[in-house]
């Protein structure tokens, strides 16, 4: 078994930045990944009362990625990125999603992300979430609790697929 990028000693003295970033990838491929595998309609499997699928949880993690670090660094609104304008509606998926066409937005999501970022230092302050000014490094720590909640669903969803499969 292959040691995660946040557990090698390397990353431990690393600085807070560079560790924010190895935490953010890694989650960013776990929710990624959970698509691994999956066949289209397990992916799209509605397992829960709420609109959560496979599949919807990565189309959403898009969707966080460009309201954190587009929306809210650039000020530019939703309908001008492209997102839906609430985080539920991210969640819908449309006939022509398939786990291909998903990730694929997913991985230029967070491309996009860190790109934006890239030029910019742990206490800068952005300013265009409806929140009002953040400093990065808050946004920093929102997303990865966002995406480690939406990896943990994903784990449990992902596991009842496969039960399916041998049930």
């Amino acid at each position: 078994m292959s040691t995660l990028p946040s557990m090698e000693s390397t990353t431990f003295q690393a600085e807070l930045r560079s560790q924010f970033n190895v935490f953010l990838d890694e989650h960013r491929a776990a929710l990624a990944g959970s698509l691994d595998g999956l066949a289209e309609e397990e992916a799209r499997a509605s397992l829960v009362p709420s609109r959560t699928t496979l599949l919807g949880l990565v189309k959403h993690g898009a969707f966080i990625e460009r309201v954190w670090f587009d929306e809210a660094i650039t000020r530019r609104s939703r309908t001008e990125i492209g997102s839906p304008a609430t985080p539920d509606d991210s969640f819908i998926l449309d006939d022509g999603d398939t786990i291909a066409s998903v990730r694929d937005a997913y991985r230029a999501a967070c491309e996009a992300s860190r790109s934006a970022v890239a030029g910019l230092g742990l206490d800068d302050v952005v300013r265009g979430n409806r929140r009002g000014p953040l400093p990065l490094r808050w946004v920093f720590l929102h997303m990865l609790r966002e995406l480690a909640q939406h990896c943990g669903h994903a784990d449990i969803l992902r596991e009842q697929v496969l039960a399916a499969r041998h049930g």
